[in-house]
């Protein structure tokens, strides 16, 4: 903890995590019959990442995992979020498995539970193999069935150890950013015509909740991106309840409630057929927030063809992003609130899938950075975790994202979001300040029982 305040209460089994993705931090890409992904095919398109850089090698855990394991223990967290290359385990998004792609995964779970470490995989993390894009991918409703071949193989080999799953990763970052405005894969630009994109990948979810649970699952849950939505004046209320409506009511409504809200306002239409918002509803054990900042909105101009705009919010200071990624961590407080006074008994437990702040830092490092400014947005935001758990939400995990610096989608390697540096050209690791923060955190606030739910060797 920072020295200069005393360690924030939580309850009894609290859990802290920490988070990777497959195609930020694995590297090897092909290698051992794995498929392209949206992802290879987007990072290959000239101008598409601000660096022009790929994803290889970065932190190359395909072949350093034993590394990341060891990170994880030192840390003494409970849980490690990963995700699972669909691209690895059915390189084409359908017909047979690959072993060894799924040999991999086996041998990181083994890993894990060996050093007292619950494995919590998500099965979605972006990475839609590129011949389902081809076919449309998640405009078209087979791309789901698809997802529930991937998600029965996925259960089938490692349903015997793991217990706890994310289904699918933040569906308004790849339908929206991927398919409405075209800033991450695929890169396509529909506009308001992109919400099938988010109704299949609702529908995914709840197809792979249900076929989790027949195979031994414990704990499943989607995990959204959520933030708090400010009017930039009173004039912009409209504007932020549609941006509202946009980025959290779609995704988390039809999830807890089994309905979307009105989407009349938006133009949106969706493919919902009988049975749809049954299976999305799925009861799961908990609810992810993935959570990063607040969003400040005003009206946009009449000629714009989207009716709000971000802007900075007034008086905050902002992550290496830039202005649109304020620090405010009272924010965070604030919607878990809101979220349990809007949804009150539907909400189930809640975990924070993410938290974390990206800054520019450099490629090599001779020895432990002094990444304070990270220390500092970490520890306001577990602060406000607290916070909410005093006034009642049922927050019962919180996970850092990242582990490591990673490639950062259309970002490349130029934001670092890691508790450990890694130079993107050899793959060493070196913990930074906040890895000993976070640490010691966590033996400071601790757990009297730490919840370990996953299968133990």
């Amino acid at each position: 903890m920072r020295p200069d305040t005393p360690p924030p209460a939580f309850p009894a089994g609290f859990r802290w995590s920490a988070a990777t993705a497959a195609f930020q931090i694995e590297g090897a890409r092909g290698a051992d019959g794995q498929g392209r992904s949206i992802w290879d095919d987007f990072v290959e398109t000239p101008g598409r990442v601000r660096d022009g850089s790929t994803a290889e090698p970065g932190p190359d855990s395909y072949h350093r995992s034993a590394e990341d394991v060891a990170l994880l223990a030192g840390l003494g967290v409970d849980r490690y979020r990963f995700s699972i290359s669909w691209t690895r385990v059915h390189p084409g998004g359908k017909g047979p498995a690959n072993p060894a792609g799924l040999a991999y995964y086996d041998r990181l779970v083994d890993a894990l539970l060996d050093a007292g470490i619950t494995p919590f995989p998500t099965l979605y993390h972006w990475d839609l193999p590129s011949e389902l894009e081809a076919e449309n991918g998640w405009l078209n409703r087979d791309t789901v069935a698809r997802f529930g071949d991937y998600a029965r193989t996925v259960a089938t080999t490692l349903g015997d150890r793991v217990k706890n799953w994310y289904t699918v990763n933040e569906a308004v970052s790849s339908a929206l950013q991927g398919y409405a405005i075209g800033e991450l894969a695929p890169g396509r630009q529909l506009l308001f015509d992109a919400p099938p994109a988010v109704h299949h990948q609702l529908l995914a979810h709840g197809t792979a909740a249900r076929i989790l649970h027949e195979h031994g699952a414990e704990q499943v849950g989607i995990v959204n991106d959520h933030t708090l939505v400010l009017p930039e004046g009173e004039q912009d209320a409209e504007a932020a309840y549609l941006y509202d409506l946009l980025h959290n009511r779609m995704f988390a409504e039809p999830v807890l409630l089994g309905t979307y809200p009105d989407l009349a306002p938006l133009g949106a239409e969706l493919p919902i057929l009988d049975g749809d918002l049954d299976t999305i509803a799925t009861p799961c054990e908990f609810y992810g927030v993935n959570y990063y900042n607040p969003t400040t909105i005003r009206t946009a101009a009449p000629e714009s063809p989207i009716p709000f705009e971000q802007v900075p919010t007034p008086g905050a200071s902002h992550t290496g992003f830039g202005e649109l990624w304020p620090i405010v961590p009272q924010a965070l407080t604030a919607f878990l609130v809101d979220a349990k006074q809007r949804y009150g008994d539907a909400l189930p437990p809640v975990i924070i899938g993410e938290n974390g702040a990206s800054f520019r830092e450099p490629d090599r490092t001779g020895g432990e950075l002094d990444d304070e400014a990270r220390i500092a947005y970490l520890d306001g935001h577990v602060r406000a975790v607290a916070g909410a758990i005093a006034q009642g939400v049922p927050v019962e995990e919180y996970t850092v994202w990242s582990l490591l610096d990673n490639f950062e989608w259309a970002d490349g390697f130029t934001q670092r979001f890691g508790l450990v540096h890694v130079d993107q050209e050899t793959s060493a690791r070196t913990p930074k300040a906040s890895y000993g923060w976070y640490r010691d955190l966590i033996a400071q606030v601790g757990t009297e029982a730490p919840v370990r739910t996953g299968a133990q060797r």
